[in-house]
């Protein structure tokens, strides 16, 4: 038995190791094919160098349209002429508008053309904020309810002007007398208010619409609610103003669901 043992463990020794055998395969399934492999690494070499150079432009595209953007806008700090009195350029400075619609209407065109000429830009987004509030000025609601929902779709989501474009967007719908898609629109404004900017005046617009529909009870809840815990905000404020109104024309002013600012504050505390 164990010359047996010893001759089975020379044969094996003398037999070609597993690796070996592998090795030999893969080295000959290797040459075969090394044309296709070599084509497939230059393929991915090519490919990262492409999305190198897509980025690469892409940052120098977005550079160039901020800076032209800066361009654009400068028509915003243009003056309207004073009423009875004509203002003077000075020296390498365009003249003053003559009055606030020729300046909008410059507005429009300014950035129009802009964003025609950058898009898929964060610039281009950017733009789209002013030119949807000069639309409005100029009575073209559907002009800036494009304007405002292009902004609300292309802009970042944590943009801090995101909830003045949801705010324009519910003025124009109430400008048209959509009142079911201004008060969604003002409903969007109140998930995105971040930090002081326009504070508590989401929920001040859907009172605002809730009263314009008839809906006056639900109204004060939202009103109740806003008074007690932003008492120190413009929306506060407005929001104590409208329930005098309401209480004048005889609805009861509910208690507030919310805690007074003063309570929230000694909780996070």
């Amino acid at each position: 038995m164990a010359q047996k043992s010893e001759k089975m463990t020379k044969q094996e020794l003398r037999a070609p190791d597993a690796f070996q055998l592998y090795g030999a395969e893969a080295s000959d399934w290797l040459m075969k094919r090394r044309q296709l492999i070599g084509t497939a690494v230059a393929v991915l070499i090519v490919g990262g160098l492409i999305a190198a150079l897509v980025q690469y432009f892409s940052n120098r595209s977005e550079e160039r349209a901020a800076k032209q953007l800066g361009q654009a806008l400068e028509v915003l700090t243009r003056p309207v002429v004073v009423t009875n009195e004509q203002l003077q350029p000075m020296e390498g400075e365009q003249a003053p508008f003559k009055s606030d619609k020729e300046k909008d209407e410059a507005i429009v065109k300014s950035l129009t053309d802009f964003r025609a000429g950058h898009k898929g830009t964060e610039a281009a987004a950017t733009a789209a904020l002013p030119l949807g509030k000069a639309e409005y000025r100029l009575g073209n609601h559907d002009g800036a309810l494009a304007a405002f929902g292009e902004f609300i779709k292309e802009a970042r989501k944590d943009d801090p002007l995101m909830a003045s474009a949801y705010e324009g967007q519910g003025y124009a719908h109430e400008a048209k007398g959509q009142l079911d898609q201004a008060l969604e629109a003002f409903k969007g404004m109140a998930k995105v208010e971040s930090g002081e900017f326009l504070q508590g005046m989401g929920l001040y617009h859907q009172a605002r619409i809730l009263v314009a529909q008839g809906k006056k009870d639900e109204a004060a809840q939202i009103l109740a609610d806003l008074k007690a815990s932003q008492t120190n905000t413009a929306a506060g404020r407005l929001a104590t103003e409208r329930l005098a109104v309401l209480a004048a024309q005889g609805v009861k002013v509910p208690e507030p669901k919310t805690p007074p600012a003063t309570a929230q504050t000694q909780d996070a505390g």
